[in-house]
């Protein structure tokens, strides 16, 4: 026999109070708290519970009994199903207070240390085509829209070129446009797909690893430059020189034109060779009189203008002088240490990425840097009393660790090395509270600036200024 299925709970006439950190926005029914996507604060919905937690629910907004005035009309056609900018149906200034409010609340039930008021959020001046880089995904397991569910599926194109779907490694959301990077972005893709399709290339499948397109990544500058990386799952040299004869033709604008072959089982190309068809091996920013190359694989922040933003807060927050030694922990490409390079002394830079120290010293080749260091290792096993001796005594530590955070270990050497003022660059307020909360007992905070470097998501950029005390 079939074991019997109770009803789906819902909860009637919820109103929405809050926007959790994950994009999900909160509810709250007796002490039960109900995270629900896609809803603002000050909607009144019915809520039908999907998954049940210990301490808490999630769910969907079933029904609307009234709208928040803090709602707009989602700009983009794929919102509510693709899992990227989950707020835009929430405005800007509303926005930012939740961002700013994420910080606040972090810091506060986390890190538990006395604080100054947390400076007004900085805005992004723009909330759409503010992306330098955009990665696209084929599937021959194209998600279906509702319309999808009436055509026969023996006629259907499971084709799809664009996003996975949250949490469904193996379905796509095919794009039709796509609101987060300028083009010929859109163009890009779209041309693409059209070319394979009309020339019958298999698109990926995730399940059986076979199908010759896996991904493209475009990538654009501030100086008009474009890169564009084929990823396909065999060395094909006839099909691969098709497609990128094709984009070369309807694209001269690309600077940059290249593949990889990627035959693994992840997507990760990273660790394999990148083949260079036409065009030059990089794109290059710029960023005040520096100038910046970044090739394939390398890191630079995704939103170039918010990144100067955030990068000149931190050199604010430094207060250098040209007389100090600085430590850039987890410099990456180094782009934070020849940013603020003039106003030092000496700029010592630290990665776990060897491939990006490379950069990062070609970068300060580029733009005539002779005061900075690099090293290439796992932070904890290169900052070292020996490596400090080595080095000198930093006056001044930028640390800008990926979302986990600090190594606890580093957050000891930190204390031990006893700089005057360390300046935390975060893109995870939760881990930078916890991270703080560990040298309370030696350092201040003096000063709190959220940056919002992805508008229209919940994510948020902290810096903060420690003082020792």
């Amino acid at each position: 026999m079939r074991k019997h299925q109770s009803e789906p709970v819902v909860y009637e006439n919820v109103e929405i109070i809050d926007a959790g950190s994950e994009g999900k926005a909160v509810a709250r029914v007796g002490e039960l708290v109900v995270f629900v996507p896609f809803v603002v604060p000050g909607d009144v919905a019915d809520i039908k519970i999907v998954r049940k937690k210990k301490s808490f629910r999630e769910g969907i907004a079933i029904k609307f009994h009234s709208y928040s005035d803090k709602r707009v009309k989602a700009f983009c056609e794929h919102f509510g199903v693709c899992g990227g900018c989950r707020w835009q149906n929430m405005n800007y200034q509303t926005q930012l207070f939740y961002k700013q409010k994420q910080v606040e609340d972090n810091f506060q039930r986390i890190g538990k240390f006395e604080m100054p008021d947390v400076l007004p959020i900085i805005a992004s001046a723009k909330t759409q085509y503010y992306r330098n880089k955009l990665e696209y995904t084929f599937s021959n397991k194209r998600w279906l829209m509702d319309g999808d569910m009436e055509a026969n599926p023996a006629s259907r194109n499971m084709n799809a070129l664009g996003f996975h779907i949250p949490q469904m490694f193996d379905r796509v959301l095919d794009i039709n446009t796509c609101f987060l990077q300028s083009e010929p972005s859109n163009a890009i893709r779209l041309s693409i797909k059209a070319f394979a399709e009309a020339n019958h290339y298999e698109f990926y499948d995730v399940r059986r690893w076979t199908g010759f397109l896996r991904n493209i990544v475009i990538r654009s500058s501030n100086t008009g430059d474009i890169m564009l990386i084929l990823v396909v799952n065999a060395d094909e040299p006839a099909k691969i020189k098709a497609v990128l004869d094709h984009v070369s033709d309807c694209f001269p604008q690309i600077t940059s034109l290249m593949y990889v072959v990627n035959s693994k089982h992840n997507d990760m190309i990273s660790d394999l060779p990148v083949q260079l068809y036409k065009g030059e091996p990089f794109i290059m920013e710029t960023m005040e009189s520096l100038k910046f190359k970044i090739g394939p694989v390398s890191f630079f922040q995704t939103n170039s203008d918010q990144a100067y933003r955030l990068y000149s807060c931190a050199r604010e927050f430094a207060g250098l002088t040209g007389n100090e030694v600085v430590y850039d922990l987890y410099t990456g490409t180094g782009t934070i240490a020849n940013f603020i390079a003039s106003g030092a002394k000496k700029v010592v830079g630290i990665e776990y990425v060897e491939s990006a120290i490379d950069d990062a010293k070609e970068n300060s080749s580029i733009n005539g840097i002779t005061n900075t260091v690099f090293y290439a290792g796992d932070m904890v096993k290169v900052l070292t009393d020996d490596f400090v001796k080595a080095n000198g005594q930093p006056d001044v530590v930028i640390t800008d660790p990926p979302r986990a955070g600090m190594h606890p270990k580093v957050v000891e050497q930190l204390m031990a090395i006893m700089p005057e003022k360390i300046v935390y660059v975060s893109c995870n307020p939760a881990t930078q509270a916890r991270d703080i909360a560990l040298m309370d007992e030696k350092y201040s905070v003096e000063k709190i600036q959220p940056v919002d470097m992805f508008p229209h998501t919940q994510h948020v950029e902290n810096v903060c200024l420690l003082r020792r005390r």
